[in-house]
């Protein structure tokens, strides 16, 4: 099928088509992330976010330009951010004092008050999890309780690996749009 067809369906929600494409330009923007990053971890959250804001924003797509060439300006944005979030991160600036404070810390586990908001923290997220379909359930579970890869995920649900990949960015949307829905 012609590529201005799949971004055209992909553009009017079908799912078929969202597939399409991660499957067409995945490797492309995986690989040129992974070039860049030099980090397989950072490059696929690179490429997931990416293809995430690529379909959030398909209608924005403007045809003049290839398709892998707008997703390689957004995985480059992507990217950018990453790096500043982690240049923030890095340098924190702190008083002499509480530079003091930090090493006079006597005991570092969590008391019973800091268990307690974590476990109420971790209960009001399953509650959220459970109002998704069963099958973001799954994924989600599988990923982050399970603490399974994407390949793991794919062979346990006899999938292909861009499926899992698809759902779990479709449920992590839809995550976020029921907590920020609170």
């Amino acid at each position: 099928m012609e590529i201005k067809k799949i971004i055209e369906k992909a553009t009017n929600g079908d799912q078929v088509a969202f597939t399409s494409l991660l499957d067409m330009y995945w490797n492309e923007v995986y690989g040129f992330m992974l070039k860049r990053t030099e980090n397989e971890t950072d490059a696929e959250d690179i490429t997931i976010e990416t293809f995430a804001k690529a379909f959030d924003k398909i209608a924005n797509y403007n045809p003049e330009f290839q398709f892998n060439t707008w997703l390689i300006a957004i995985a480059k944005n992507v990217h950018i951010d990453m790096l500043r979030k982690k240049k923030i991160s890095l340098f924190v600036d702190i008083t002499d004092e509480e530079d003091h404070q930090a090493y006079n810390v006597a005991d570092t586990t969590p008391s019973a008050e800091d268990k307690l908001i974590t476990e109420q923290n971790l209960s009001r997220l399953l509650e959220f999890i459970k109002e998704l379909k069963p099958h973001y359930q799954e994924v989600i579970q599988l990923r982050y309780f399970q603490e399974m890869s994407y390949q793991e995920i794919a062979e346990q649900l006899n999938e292909p690996l861009s499926n899992v990949k698809v759902k779990l960015l479709r449920a992590k949307k839809l995550l976020a749009e029921i907590i920020q829905g609170r």
